[in-house]
Order: structure tokens, then C-alpha cells, then sequence
């Protein structure tokens, strides 16, 4: 007779959990300031990791940039930020990138990074994405060159992040870090004639392949909170959308599942 052997204590242990705070379209600028460095700081021992989603600044000036810059200073956790279309307006975002990484900021451009937290591995793939369009309102690689240009630097991110996720496919924890959403699902409740100026499917087909524990965006201020893309949950974090300073997720190092505290 076969006799089952009890668990040992590394396997009937609960899987490390990981406080992953998010949040999109912050907006910073220097009359804003005491309300930046006032939000980051009540993060302060509340989360492990800090993902931004893009539009951290007004207009993409180097000034504002430093404002959250100085604002994250004040963590002493990894932050992670990728740029939004606001951060390209004034098409300084060399300069501005430049300011964010002075206050500790890792900018995600078509990048990828890991850190450890409690141990734990935790990937990031991170990039803008791009305009695009979703079933109805798809853009076509066809047309007038400019137009197919635009469908070509869409592509160009879509590959980025393929590549970060082949990457960090071996982390317990991998987390995709977007501006640009890559399901409509969380774009309910924007105008329908802006689909295609709100992202694209076309970013969902590495989420798809590589099945990431977490994917979340922003630029949809009047969007919806939670979509999937397959099994994968989809959030768009948003300012407007979660109604406060950041969502905190829970993520257990060993599940696909987003749970968050409220």
C-alpha cells in the first residue's frame, strides 16, 4: 500500500504576495506640486512596487517631469513608468525622461526590467503602445504612406512587448505596463468615435501568447475599470477611472488572478 507523504512546510506555505500599486494620467505640473508630493507620500508603506501608466505629466515638459519626480523620492519602493501622449506634446521626452530617472523613476520605453521583492521575482514589460483601433474601427496597413506609417509604429510597440514578456517569462510575478489599452472592454463609456485614438487589439496578442499575471493602462478617463484579454485581467488605472491616488493589487507569486485592496 502506497502511503501519502504530508505536504512539507515550503509547499504547504502560502504563496508570497506582492502589493502592486498602479495609476494612470497623474498629470503633474508645478502648481500641482503640494498635491503630488502629498499623494506619493501617503503611499508610503502601503505597496512594494509603483507601476505609472503613462501621462505623467501636463505637456511633457522637463519641469513637470521633476515635480514627479520629486514626489517619488520620497518611496523607497521600485517605480516603473512608461510615457503617455502627453509626455511626447512638446516632443521633449528625451529631456523629460532624463528628469523622471533623477528622482528614481525607471522609464520603460520597448524595455523590460525585473526586481525582487520579498524574494520574489518580478518582471515588467513595459511601453506606450499606440493608436489603432479595435473590431469596427480597426486602421489598416493601407493607404496614404503617413497612415501607414502609424500602423507601422504600432507594430513596432506590439513587438516591444513580445519581447519583454519572452524576457521576463521566467519571473513569478509578470506584470505588462501600458498607456494605451489593449482590449476595448475596459474603454466602455468612451465615445465610440475615439476607439481608435484609445489603443489597439493588435496589443493584445502578446498578452494572449505569454498569459502575464497583470496588464494595466490609462488615457481612458471615462473607461471602465476591469476587461481580460483571455485570461488575462486588464486594468485601467486611470485617475479618473479608480477615483483615487492609485489602485494597490494583491498578487500572489504563484497566481494569474489580480485581487485588489480596496
Amino acid at each position: 500500500m502506497e502511503i501519502e507523504q504530508p505536504p512539507t512546510a515550503a509547499e504547504s506555505a502560502p504563496a508570497p504576495v506582492v502589493r502592486v500599486a498602479a495609476a494612470g494620467d497623474v498629470h503633474c505640473r508645478e502648481d500641482h506640486r503640494e498635491q503630488a508630493l502629498e499623494a506619493f507620500a501617503a503611499l508610503r508603506g502601503q505597496a512594494d512596487v509603483l507601476l505609472l501608466a503613462g501621462d505623467l505629466t501636463t505637456h511633457g515638459e522637463p519641469e513637470e517631469g521633476a515635480v514627479l519626480a520629486d514626489a517619488c523620492r520620497q518611496l523607497d519602493i521600485p517605480v516603473f513608468a512608461v510615457l503617455g501622449n502627453h509626455d511626447w506634446h512638446v516632443n521633449r521626452a528625451a529631456e523629460l525622461t532624463a528628469a523622471l530617472r533623477e528622482g528614481g523613476i525607471t522609464v520603460l520605453e520597448r524595455d523590460w526590467a525585473i526586481c525582487e521583492v520579498g524574494g520574489v521575482e518580478v518582471g515588467i514589460a513595459g511601453t506606450k503602445g499606440f493608436v489603432g483601433g479595435f473590431p469596427g474601427s480597426h486602421m489598416p496597413d493601407f493607404g496614404e504612406p503617413l497612415l501607414r506609417e502609424v500602423y507601422r509604429e504600432t507594430q513596432a510597440e506590439v513587438e516591444a512587448l513580445d519581447h519583454g514578456l519572452r524576457e521576463i517569462a521566467l519571473c513569478p510575478l509578470r506584470l505588462v505596463l501600458l498607456h494605451y489599452a489593449p482590449t476595448r472592454e475596459t474603454l466602455e463609456g468612451e465615445g465610440e468615435g475615439i476607439m481608435a485614438f484609445l489603443g489597439t487589439d493588435r496589443l493584445a496578442a502578446p498578452l494572449l501568447e505569454h498569459e502575464p499575471t497583470l496588464a494595466v493602462h490609462g488615457h481612458a478617463h471615462a473607461g471602465t475599470f476591469q476587461g481580460r484579454v483571455g485570461t488575462v485581467p486588464v486594468c485601467n488605472v486611470s485617475v479618473p477611472v479608480i477615483g483615487r491616488d492609485f489602485h494597490v493589487f494583491e498578487l500572489a507569486a504563484d497566481s494569474r488572478a489580480a485581487a485588489p485592496i480596496h
